[in-house]
């Protein structure tokens, strides 16, 4: 019976192993506990500290700038921008090739004045070494494509183009009713601006940058990198770089152009023949210049963000030469009166870390769905970024309709909302205006509504 016993055993054997009984069975997996849910990313905050305007409080104070930074900080402001580069084109920290402003003007006293800056501390590197400390991300704001200012109240003038006579030719041409007009022979106060498409302008603003970038900086926002406005540039400079782009010399310049006195909006129904080539012509010189500007920043210091301001009134924005959308986006499609195929190139966005959008809308107008409110600013300008860069937008609670007036603390509160539920982050303009109303805990609502959302 044994030996039968073996052999029934060797069969059955045999059978599972040509079965292929001789795997082992699996032992099942253990079920993973469940990890932490991912954190979901905030969203920046950003603030900008215009030169000018806040000069008379952190010129000469470092105690102040640490005030109004802790304040901004507790307000859940993420990010600052301190404007080290004001529109009468001198600057607020060491560079190789323009001079350290000592004096601004301000609304101070009850009147604009010129305020004078006694103390010789680095200015930006005061904001920078404060602003680790307490938490914030520091960027420096540069206005670019301006040369000096001849300010009004009698106050005088200051920057390159009136101090040194060779510069003259770097400012911009205007084609005015009366004729061909340098900007400097207008009897009139304002910023004096350069010809972007001017080779020695554009050598002397990125020798800047490089000497900007060599702070440690978080980011570089430029702020003016743009034409002044539609009816410049019409000089010499730029009418032989139109002819180069086009490939021919252009008769009867600038009207075959542009007619003196012409509209940005309505555009007319018949423009002249070149009218399209040439505004695409501007937009890419500053599409290219936006393309140099990159290279020298990241050429002296790749970790620092390189980002531009723009008005977010994209429909009429061309007028300054600026196409700061995708080059996915074609604005020929919906804007045939201005755009033509070629506008699309020069659309810039993609060559952005992070981009600032003014979405300067009344105050009445935080909620909507169209340019000219808060919210449909944002909703407006997703298309035409096509996700190439994240962006930050809001109002500036200081200037535009209904604003000036102070004791919009709601409105500032849905501001946060109306932008930064529809952006990729939060943008206020200026610290000056914060501070004279008093709207930090309404930035600090707007902040906590959002975050309170992202435990939901």
């Amino acid at each position: 019976m044994k030996q039968l016993s073996s052999i029934f055993l060797l069969m059955l054997v045999a059978i599972f192993t040509a079965c292929g009984g001789d795997d082992p069975i699996p032992t099942p997996e253990p079920t993973p506990e469940p990890g932490p849910t991912p954190e979901v990313a905030e969203k920046p905050r950003y603030m900008w500290i215009d030169a000018s305007a806040n000069f008379p409080v952190f010129a000469d104070s470092k105690d102040n700038i640490r005030r109004d930074l802790t304040l901004a900080y507790e307000a859940g402001i993420t990010d600052v921008v301190v404007d080290v580069r004001p529109t009468e084109g001198d600057v607020l920290f060491n560079c190789s090739v323009i001079p350290m402003v000592t004096k601004l003007p301000s609304w101070n006293g009850g009147r604009y004045q010129m305020y004078t800056r006694t103390a010789s501390w680095d200015y930006l590197q005061a904001f920078i070494d404060i602003g680790h400390e307490i938490g914030l991300k520091v960027h420096a704001g540069v206005n670019m494509m301006i040369g000096g200012c001849q300010y009004a109240y009698g106050l005088g003038e200051q920057g390159a183009v009136f101090r040194d006579a060779d510069k003259r030719d770097w400012v911009t041409v205007l084609n005015t009713t009366g004729g061909l007009v340098n900007e400097m022979d207008l009897d009139d106060y304002g910023t004096k601006f350069f010809n972007p498409a001017n080779d020695e302008v554009q050598r002397y603003l990125l020798t800047m940058l490089r000497d900007l970038a060599q702070y440690n900086l978080d980011g570089i926002v430029l702020d003016r990198c743009r034409y002044d406005e539609f009816h410049s540039d019409f000089s010499e400079v730029s009418r032989q770089k139109f002819e180069q782009y086009i490939g021919h010399a252009v008769d009867n310049f600038p009207a075959s152009v542009m007619t003196p006195g012409m509209t940005v909006s309505p555009v007319p129904t018949n423009t002249p023949t070149y009218f399209k080539q040439w505004l695409a012509f501007r937009a890419k010189v500053i599409h290219d210049f936006m393309l140099r500007a990159r290279d020298a920043i990241k050429g002296t210091n790749n970790k620092i963000q390189f980002a531009v301001y723009v008005g977010a009134w994209y429909s009429t924005y061309y007028d300054v030469g600026v196409n700061w959308a995708s080059s996915k986006y074609d604005p020929s499609v919906d804007y045939p009166r201005w755009a033509n195929a070629d506008y699309k190139k020069y659309g810039f966005a993609q060559n952005l870390d992070f981009l600032l959008l003014g979405a300067y809308a009344p105050v009445s107008n935080i909620y909507g769905s169209g340019e000219w409110s808060c919210e449909g600013f944002c909703r407006k300008a997703k298309p035409l970024l096509a996700g190439d860069v994240k962006f930050a937008a809001g109002p500036d609670v200081g200037n535009p309709t209904g604003w000036p007036e102070g004791g919009q603390f709601t409105a500032v509160t849905q501001s946060v909302d109306a932008c930064i539920n529809n952006a990729d982050g939060y943008f206020i303009f200026d610290m000056v205006h914060v501070r004279q109303f008093g709207y930090w805990d309404a930035i600090r609502l707007g902040v906590d509504k959002y975050l309170n959302t992202l435990g939901d």
